[in-house]
Order: C-alpha cells, then sequence, then structure tokens
C-alpha cells in the first residue's frame, strides 16, 4: 500500500511537469479600470473564449493557469480588447497605461513588445499629419503644395507601416506571433479580403502559419470573397 501511494505521488508530479504554467502580473494607473474585470481570452473554435478572469484591486491584476502548448491570448475589458499577451513558461509583466500597453518577460512579449512600440512610433507620426497641415496653412504655404508634401508622407508612413507588419508575420511564421499578428491586423477589416499585402504574406507560408485555424478560415472566407467580386 505504501508503495502504491508513493507511485501515485510520483506519477502525478510527472504529470504536473509535463503542461507549463504561465503567469500573468498586471498593473494598470487608469481609473476606469479601477474594480472592473479583465478576461483572458483565446482563439478557439472561431471565437474569442475566456479561460481566466482577474479583477483590478489597486491597479493590481493576475491571471495564473497550465496550458499543453504556448498560446496568444488578448486581455479583454468586457467585449473590447484591451492588449495582446503570449502565454508561455514564465512571469509576464503587463502594464496597461492611458498611453501604452505592454508585456515584458518572457522572449515572445518581449518581441511582440517590441514590435507594438515601433508600430505605436509610426501610427503617431501619421497621427501628426493633420496638426502639420494646420502648421501649414497657418504659415501661409500653398494649400497645393501642402496636399503634394503630406500626401507623399502619408503614403510613405503607410508603406514602412506595411512593411514593418509583413516583416514581423514572415519572422514569426513558424510561432504563435505570426498567426496572433494577422489575426490583429485582419479584424479591423470590414469583410476577409486578400489585398497585396496579405498575399505578399501567404505566398511563402509554411504550414504551421497557414494550417492555424484562425489564418485558414480567413483565407478561404477571402477567397470566397474576391471570387464574388470578380463576378460583378
Amino acid at each position: 500500500m505504501k508503495k502504491f501511494f508513493i507511485s501515485l505521488i510520483l506519477g502525478a508530479v510527472t504529470f504536473a511537469s509535463c503542461s507549463d504554467q504561465y503567469l500573468v502580473s498586471g498593473s494598470s494607473d487608469v481609473e476606469g479600470l479601477e474594480g472592473r474585470m479583465l478576461y483572458l481570452r483565446v482563439f478557439k473554435e472561431n471565437n474569442m473564449c475566456a479561460i481566466d478572469s482577474s479583477r483590478v484591486i489597486h491597479g493590481r491584476f493576475k491571471f495564473r493557469g497550465v496550458m499543453d502548448s504556448v498560446m496568444m491570448a488578448n486581455v479583454f475589458l468586457d467585449d473590447n480588447s484591451v492588449m495582446p499577451v503570449v502565454l508561455e513558461n514564465g512571469d509576464v509583466s503587463v502594464r496597461i497605461d492611458e498611453s501604452i500597453q505592454s508585456a515584458t518577460g518572457t522572449p515572445l512579449n518581449d518581441s511582440l513588445s517590441s514590435f507594438i512600440q515601433k508600430k505605436s512610433q509610426i501610427d503617431a507620426r501619421i497621427a501628426e499629419l493633420p496638426h502639420l497641415e494646420s502648421q501649414m496653412i497657418m504659415n501661409g504655404i500653398d494649400h497645393d503644395q501642402i496636399l503634394l508634401k503630406l500626401g507623399q508622407q502619408a503614403r510613405d508612413l503607410e508603406m514602412e507601416n506595411d512593411k514593418l507588419i509583413t516583416r514581423f508575420i514572415r519572422s514569426n511564421y513558424n510561432n504563435v506571433l505570426g498567426p496572433g499578428v494577422f489575426m490583429i491586423m485582419t479584424s479591423g477589416f470590414q469583410y476577409p479580403i486578400l489585398n497585396p499585402q496579405i498575399e505578399e504574406i501567404i505566398s511563402q507560408a509554411p504550414p504551421y502559419f497557414m494550417n492555424h485555424p484562425y489564418v485558414k478560415e480567413y483565407i478561404k472566407a477571402a477567397e470566397s470573397n474576391m471570387e464574388k467580386l470578380r463576378q460583378y
């Protein structure tokens, strides 16, 4: 009997060690989040399903759990996505402020955070263009010249933004960041489409990326939509 219990305990320890654990420790100085419930959701069966929740108390919240594999997740407030985070073995530190959201402490989260920071810088430069236009108008610059100059800057920034996203996805084809960022990029579309950027992304994508449930379903829907458009 004693040997049986020893074997049972050893078996439980072995089982536990086969699963990775994630720990997401978060902080926020956003007053509107105090006392609110945040949800950790992952893409499953064509939906964003909650796998954990945590209430913000004194600006702190925490998600903890066991996973069979590395997963891309999103922190949600009600039905609104606040930020992405990778659930991988290790301790992840999440920071939610008014101007920036970051997840660091593990390799994939550090990589994702660096990407988001670069994209945010481009977004800020795009958002600055209307202010530059107002300044140029106040300085008496010809309106046609303003449109020509700022129009070129806008096109350059959009191209820089597209290249940043494409490079990041392609460099992460074989881990959760590739499909995860692809999901974020395409979620803002009115409906699934195949544009030159997406065609470039999928042109050399390996099976891991192409067989991801979201990517697979998106491409199927996009191809159907493009065929319908060609018929009109």
